[in-house]
């Protein structure tokens, strides 16, 4: 990935995501021609979420996202399925409190 506004949010999200829970392990996935750096998956007893780069937004996925409280409505909004999505289109967009707690609810779910 260039360094843009994308790498720095993916950096972030990436420091948001380590402090919530220092126990999340990173790695790489799904390497292949098009993605050769991969797609960082982050995992804590079961894969917590993973975090997509695209030309116009950075996207992260949650496993379990179904079952996620999400009180400042930043999930995409879909229709069934257990994994829900939020969408970032620029760095003014990560909300340092709300995806923070979204994580540990992550954790927590997968803790049972």
């Amino acid at each position: 990935m260039t360094a843009d506004w994308r790498a720095a949010l993916v950096a972030d999200i990436r420091t948001l995501i380590n402090s919530a829970e220092p126990a999340v392990e990173e790695e790489a996935k799904w390497r292949k021609a098009s993605n050769p750096d991969g797609v960082p998956t982050f995992s804590c007893k079961g894969l917590v979420c993973t975090v997509e780069t695209y030309k116009d937004k950075v996207k992260v996925t949650f496993a379990k996202g179904a079952s996620l409280p999400d009180p400042t409505g930043m999930f995409i909004p879909v229709e069934g399925g257990t994994r829900r999505a939020v969408d970032f289109f620029g760095t003014d967009d990560l909300d340092d409190d709300a995806f923070t707690a979204i994580v540990k609810a992550a954790v927590a779910v997968n803790r049972g």
